[in-house]
């Protein structure tokens, strides 16, 4: 399987992996067809090349009946080659390192599925299934607002914030799978739609009120802070109403992604919404006159 597009590599504003909205989570396993018989026979071999030790050499009499022996399959049906392909799990390692049970809940042993057959065990490929591992596998990047004052602010004081539209695009990771008789894929785009302010204190008053600023036309968050707008609210920001005295607030600026995916077939649909954010120190003084 191939993943292409904003998965990080190379790329310095690429950063992190979105936090799915609810309880949704992508695959954490799933099957996939992998061999060709003789390729399943070097794979056989490779994997039973240990020494017998106890239990190690009943169970591979077992493998060896069940995929030589012909019960059910004979010779790793390799008189079947050109016909079908070995279907096998596989994992997410992060989340079997991490001792997530999900990873380790598709079983099955491999299996053998005719061309153009869809095997019938859940989380098998289909142009859905890329769909969902090309989400976990999307990179956005950092949620560092913008500030005005940049520094520090002060009590009372409306403080702008803002994103570059240059910065927040849609971004997109196309999953390919080509093996076989089988040739799928899906991709999955992330389009940014709103960003959430969170001051850090609970002496505060955001802009809006509910501290969600939405997209504008051309992509940015909020309005730069000009002069001449001393006297104005921020479509955009907040209003510490305390000192931060000699530390600082962590204001938390998280970006709302929404995503879509298209696949093999004109399969598509929605998937849930994705949330990538950042802590920012923001540091608050505090001053009785404020000339501005």
């Amino acid at each position: 399987m191939i993943f292409t597009g904003s998965t990080g590599g190379q790329k310095a504003e690429a950063s992190g992996g979105f936090t799915p909205v609810g309880d949704w989570t992508p695959p954490a396993c799933w099957y996939e067809p992998k061999w060709t018989p003789d390729e399943f026979a070097e794979e056989f071999r490779n994997e039973w090349n240990v020494a017998h030790a106890s239990g190690i050499g009943e169970a591979y009499q077992i493998a060896q009946d069940h995929y030589i022996n012909g019960n059910p399959y004979e010779d790793f049906n390799k008189s079947e080659a050109g016909k079908g392909i070995w279907w096998t799990s596989v994992r997410n390692e992060s989340r079997a390192d991490a001792g997530d049970p999900a990873a380790f809940a598709c079983d099955s042993r491999t299996f053998w599925v005719e061309n153009g057959e869809t095997p019938n065990v859940e989380n098998a490929v289909t142009p859905e299934i890329l769909a969902q591992l090309a989400y976990s596998r999307i990179k956005v990047p950092d949620t560092t607002v913008s500030l005005a004052p940049q520094n520090a602010t002060k009590v009372n004081l409306p403080t702008w914030a803002w994103l570059d539209n240059a910065k927040f695009q849609e971004v997109s990771v196309t999953a390919s799978l080509e093996v076989g008789g089988v040739n799928i894929q899906a991709t999955t785009t992330a389009k940014p739609v709103s960003l959430q302010l969170a001051p850090g204190t609970q002496d505060a008053e955001t802009y809006p009120a509910s501290g969600k600023c939405t997209i504008n036309g051309d992509g940015s968050i909020g309005q730069p802070y000009a002069s001449g707008k001393a006297d104005q609210d921020p479509p955009c920001g907040i209003k510490y109403l305390r000192s931060s005295g000699d530390g600082a607030f962590k204001m938390q600026a998280t970006i709302t992604w929404e995503i879509a995916w298209t696949g093999t077939g004109g399969a598509g649909g929605d998937l849930p919404d994705g949330t990538f954010g950042n802590d920012q120190e923001v540091t608050v003084q505090e001053i009785q006159s404020i000339n501005r």
